[in-house]
C-alpha cells in the first residue's frame, strides 16, 4: 500500500497597502476563484506608511513563502518593498506602479501620491455599501452581539416590515439591525441592553398585518388555519410587543398604511432629534 502524498497549504498571499488594500484584495481574491481547489490565506497589511512597515511585511513574507502583492502609490515606500522582496528572495507583484508610471508619460503629470485618495473622493459611496452590507448581516436577530455599533435597530413582529425598513435606511446610509419579537418568546437579551434611545419599535394594526401574513402563508404553500394567521393570536402577539416597547422606553412607529418612504422618514427624524445624529 502506497504512502499518501503529505499536501502542505500554500503559500500565503500578503496584501501590502498605503490604504485599507480593499482593491488588491479584491483583484487577488478574483485571480484566486480561477483556483477553486486551492485554500491560500490572504493577508491584508493596510495603512503602511513607514519603512518599519514594509520591512516587518517582507521579513513575515520570507517567513512563510508568502508572495506580496502591493497597490502602493507612494514611491518611496514602493521603491524600498521591492528593493528588500528582492533582497529576500520574496516575489512581490506591483500592481499601482506600472499603471502610475504609464499615466505619468501619458498625461505629463506626476501622480500626488497619496493612499486613499479615490476612497476619500467616493467615501458617501463606500459609507453606503458598508450600511447596506452591515444590515443585510444583521437582518432577523442575527449577530446581536454587534448591535450596539448599529445607528439604530428595529423591533416587531413577524411581517411588520423591519427588513425592507432596514435595507432602505441602509441604502440611505443607515446602519441598521433589526430584531423579531415573538409570542411566548422573551425578547432578546442584548436588545434590552442597547441605548434605547436608538432602539425603534415597529406596530401595525392587526387587520393589515394578518393580510401581510395571509399573503405570505399562500407564497409559500402552505394556506389554511394556522396560529401565525390566527387574528386572535395575531392581536395577542402586537400587544405583547408593544408592553415590550413600553418597559424598555422605545419610541414606536406605526407603519399601518404608509409606504416605506414615510416609515423611514418617521424613523430617521426619531432618531436625529433623539441622539444628535444626522447622515
Amino acid at each position: 500500500m502506497r504512502d499518501q502524498p503529505i499536501t502542505s497549504a500554500p503559500p500565503p498571499i500578503y496584501i501590502v497597502s498605503g490604504s485599507i488594500g480593499a482593491s488588491g484584495e479584491q483583484l487577488v481574491r478574483t485571480a484566486l476563484a480561477q483556483f477553486p481547489e486551492s485554500r491560500v490565506s490572504v493577508i491584508t497589511v493596510g495603512h503602511v506608511r513607514h519603512i518599519e512597515q514594509i520591512k516587518d511585511a517582507v521579513t513575515q513574507a520570507a517567513a512563510t513563502g508568502g508572495i506580496i502583492v502591493h497597490t502602493l502609490v507612494e514611491s518611496p515606500l514602493r521603491g524600498t518593498l521591492v528593493q528588500l522582496a528582492q533582497q529576500q528572495g520574496v516575489a512581490a507583484i506591483d500592481i499601482m506602479g506600472p499603471l502610475l508610471s504609464r499615466l505619468t508619460e501619458t498625461l505629463g503629470q506626476d501622480p500626488v501620491g497619496h493612499p486613499g485618495l479615490y476612497r476619500q473622493l467616493h467615501q458617501l459611496y463606500f459609507e453606503r455599501v458598508t450600511a447596506i452590507e452591515f444590515s443585510l448581516a444583521h437582518d432577523d436577530g442575527q449577530r446581536s452581539e454587534d448591535w450596539p455599533l448599529a445607528d439604530m435597530v428595529l423591533a416587531g413582529v413577524s411581517r411588520v416590515g423591519k427588513t425592507p425598513l432596514s435595507v432602505y435606511l441602509s441604502v440611505l446610509g443607515w446602519k441598521v439591525a433589526n430584531a423579531p419579537l415573538v409570542l411566548g418568546v422573551a425578547p432578546p437579551s442584548d436588545l434590552l441592553r442597547l441605548d434605547r434611545q436608538r432602539v425603534i419599535g415597529l406596530t401595525i394594526e392587526p387587520g393589515q398585518l394578518l393580510v401581510h401574513r395571509q399573503r405570505r402563508q399562500r407564497r409559500l404553500g402552505a394556506p389554511g388555519p394556522s396560529a401565525y394567521t390566527d387574528p386572535d393570536t395575531v392581536l395577542k402577539e402586537l400587544e405583547a410587543a408593544r408592553e415590550m416597547f413600553r418597559r424598555g422606553g422605545f419610541s414606536v412607529i406605526d407603519v399601518t398604511d404608509k409606504p416605506i418612504e414615510t416609515s423611514a422618514e418617521e424613523i430617521i427624524e426619531l432618531i436625529t432629534r433623539r441622539t444628535g445624529t444626522d447622515e
